[in-house]
C-alpha cells in the first residue's frame, strides 16, 4: 500500500523507514532523482555504476551467438572496395 509524505517548508520530505529498509538507504547516502512521465523517482545512487549495471538486460542475448553477432556488425561497417 503507498505511503504518502509531506513536504516540508524547506521542499524537504522524509523517507518512510519500510522504504529504507527495503532498497538498505542509510543516512548520508545518495539518491538519483528523475521525473518520468509525471511520477517522481527516487533510486539509491551506486557506488560502482559499472558494478550496478552487469548483467542488466541479460535476456536480450540469450540464444545469440555474440561472437557471430559483433563480426556481422563489423563486416557491415567497412566500406565496399573500390571507394
Amino acid at each position: 500500500m503507498p505511503q504518502t509524505v509531506k513536504v516540508s517548508s524547506r521542499n524537504q520530505i522524509a523517507l518512510p523507514s519500510e522504504a529504507r529498509k527495503k532498497l538498505g538507504i542509510h543516512p548520508g547516502d545518495r539518491l538519483l532523482v528523475a521525473v518520468q512521465d509525471g511520477v517522481l523517482v527516487l533510486i539509491p545512487q551506486p557506488e560502482d555504476y559499472v558494478a550496478a549495471m552487469a548483467g542488466l538486460h541479460r535476456e536480450v542475448w540469450e540464444g545469440v551467438n555474440t561472437d557471430a553477432y559483433l563480426n556481422q556488425e563489423r563486416d557491415a561497417w567497412q566500406t565496399p572496395s573500390g571507394d
